[in-house]
Order: structure tokens, then C-alpha cells, then sequence
């Protein structure tokens, strides 16, 4: 059932329990292709976004399919659009919907120089009436929940999220995700998680907190410190899928899973690559997996020369070479050799201090 209750009728109307899970995947460039999307659905996440998509270039877009990169046998999608035009936004949302969105999410914070130049994403906290009339336009021309990514401000300080979150709210969003870090912050500086609180306690709509998820108590100690109805996890789930279902059994089940073990880590990793190179093709998915089979394998005790052979691979072959059985013994022998050595470091440590 969605946590959504009555607060939003076209929620209601289309019957979609679109936030029926209280941890969700950020959409994220560069990330949350198809074959990421797959990877985290069978892990047992629910309504999942696309890459922010321009609006401009969707419209432009020869073959709009490619930018969308949607599926037919998607469940629950959303598409997350960045413009500042209301006009265009409305009809690139039609379009978005035609081709199977289920959720239009409007990006209100990107930070990106590139995408806050042309007065996208993060810029629109600066210009809050042009926010509501994107909002108020987009709502107008599509059938589906319209949903809102904000960060706390434009610069640091200057909380402006209430002010819009309220405003957006009252225009029809259905629900509101919230960073706690102005646009002019870094990732340096510690999510600010009272904002969250603070647009939780403005506004009658769902509020997903984001910002600062890694761990699965990350997630429980998000909720519980803001009241916020759902977490939405971003980098804490690079190389690491598993944190979303995690976090989904402790949310909503109490239940703290351990992580995966090196071979499952290893057999996803794989399996990833594949469904890349069933939607994109052997050379692009190599390309673009390089990141991803590096991230997955990153923090593992002599893992190090793993890395830096995966970021080079150029077909599924090597990928299958690298993340076999002989691999999988190697690291958890080193592993074993460090865990060893830490022990005897830790004893005489130990030692040392009863000594003196």
C-alpha cells in the first residue's frame, strides 16, 4: 500500500503505489541506465528513475528512445526531467509519458556548472516562481504523479527549500525529495538532515530525504531523526546495489542483512556487465561498465590490481576472465593474509600498552 494515504488525488486515480517502498534509488547520470535499473530491481527495489534527461534535447532527440532508455517489461519508472522552460518541460513529460513513464520527477537541483549555465536544475532555487510554473505547467499536461528533486538552498546558510518545497506543493507535486546541501556545497560538507525535518513538517505531501545513505542504519537514523517518509540512496549504492535491499529489510522489517559475499559481488558485477551488453551492445557497454566493475570491487583487501585490469576490458570475455573462480580464491587469500597480519599487528599493539 503507498504511504501516500490521501494526500494526492491523480496518486489515487491511477491506482499507482508508486512510493510503496520506503528506500529508493536516485536517479543519477551516468548510473542509472537500463542495466543498473534491472540489476536493482531484482534486488527488490521499487519505483526506480532514469537518468536526468534534458527536456530540449528529448524533444530534438532523433530517436527519443535512447535518451529514455526505457523498457517495456519496466515496472514502476520514472523519468526525471531538467529544464527551465515550462513549455518545453510540459511536452518532453508527454512525450516521457507516451514512451512509459509512470512518474515525472522535475530536477530542481543539480548542481552541475553545465546544467545550472542555462538556468537548470539547482538554479531554479534562485528562481522559485519559474520552479512553480514548470511544476504548474508540467501537472496540467500529464496523467501521472509529478514529483520534485530540491536541494536545502542555492548557497550555503541560505536554506530556501521550505519556501519552494511549500509553493510546489500547493501547485500539485506529489511528493518532494530533498538533498541537505545547498547547490554551493561540496560533498565535503555533512548533509544537513533538520532541512529534511523542517520541509517534513511544512508540507502534507511525502518528503524523501537524500544525502549521506551508506550504511543500512544510515537509512533507519535518516527516518527516525526526520520523519521524512522514505530515503533516497544515491552514491552509497555504486558498486553496491545490495544497500537498497539492505536498507529495504531493516526499514521495513527490522532486519540488518550482512553484505554480500566477494563471489556474489562478483556474480552481480558480471551479470551487470551483461544485461549492459544485451541493451547497448559488447564495445559501448564495455566502455561504460568500466566505471561500475571498478566500483565494485573497490575496498577489497588486493583488489587494487583487480581494478585496474577491469577498467580496461573491451568485451565480456575478459569481464567473465577477471571475475572468475581463480580471482575470487586469490583476494580471499589475501584477504585472509591481511586479516592475519592485522590480528598480529593488533596483539602487539595490545602487548605494548600492557607493558608500559
Amino acid at each position: 500500500m503507498s504511504i501516500f494515504g490521501n494526500t494526492n488525488r491523480l496518486v489515487q486515480e491511477t491506482s499507482l503505489s508508486f512510493l510503496s517502498r520506503r528506500v529508493l534509488l536516485a536517479p543519477m547520470v551516468g548510473v542509472t541506465d537500463l542495466a543498473f535499473r534491472q540489476v536493482v530491481a531484482r534486488l527488490g527495489c521499487g519505483l526506480l528513475f532514469t537518468e536526468m534527461v534534458n527536456a530540449r534535447g528529448l524533444l530534438a532527440a532523433p530517436d527519443p528512445s535512447r535518451l529514455l532508455d526505457l523498457d517495456p517489461s519496466e515496472g514502476l519508472i520514472g523519468v526525471q526531467l531538467a529544464g527551465s522552460e515550462p513549455e518545453v518541460m510540459a511536452a518532453a513529460a508527454v512525450l516521457a509519458v507516451k514512451m512509459g513513464a509512470k512518474v515525472i520527477d522535475l530536477n530542481m537541483g543539480c548542481p552541475s556548472p553545465r546544467v545550472v549555465a542555462n538556468g537548470d536544475g539547482a538554479a531554479l532555487m534562485r528562481d522559485p516562481s519559474r520552479a512553480v510554473a514548470i511544476a504548474s505547467a508540467v501537472i496540467a499536461a500529464v496523467g501521472v504523479p509529478v514529483t520534485a528533486k530540491l536541494r536545502k538552498g542555492w548557497e550555503a546558510g541560505r536554506a530556501s527549500v521550505v519556501e519552494l518545497g511549500s509553493r510546489l506543493v500547493e501547485a500539485g507535486v506529489a511528493s518532494l525529495t530533498v538533498h541537505g546541501r545547498a547547490a554551493k556545497e561540496n560533498y565535503s560538507v555533512r548533509a544537513d538532515w533538520d532541512a529534511l525535518k523542517q520541509v517534513k513538517e511544512s508540507v502534507p505531501v511525502p518528503v524523501i530525504g537524500n544525502g549521506d545513505v551508506f550504511e543500512p542504519r544510515d537509512a533507519l537514523r535518516m527516518l527516525e531523526q526526520t520523519g521524512c517518509d522514505a530515503v533516497m540512496i544515491a552514491r552509497g549504492a555504486l558498486g553496491n546495489p545490495w544497500l537498497l535491499s539492505r536498507a529495504i529489510a531493516l526499514v521495513e522489517n527490522g532486519e540488518l542483512w550482512p553484505p554480500p559475499s566477494m563471489e556474489e559481488r562478483f556474480l552481480v558485477a558480471l551479470e551487470h556487465f551483461e544485461l549492459a551488453v544485451n541493451s547497448k551492445g559488447e564495445q559501448r557497454a564495455a566502455v561504460e561498465m568500466r566505471k561500475h566493475l571498478a566500483w565494485y570491487v573497490t575496498n577489497l583487501p588486493g583488489g587494487a590490481k583487480l581494478r585496474s585490469a577491469l577498467v580496461r576490458v573491451t568485451n565480456l570475455r575478459e569481464v567473465k576472465d577477471l571475475l572468475g573462480s581463480g580471482s575470487i580464491r586469490h583476494l580471499e587469500e589475501v584477504n585472509l593474509g591481511q586479516r592475519q597480519f592485522y590480528a598480529k599487528q593488533w596483539a602487539k599493539g595490545k602487548s605494548g600498552l600492557m607493558e608500559s
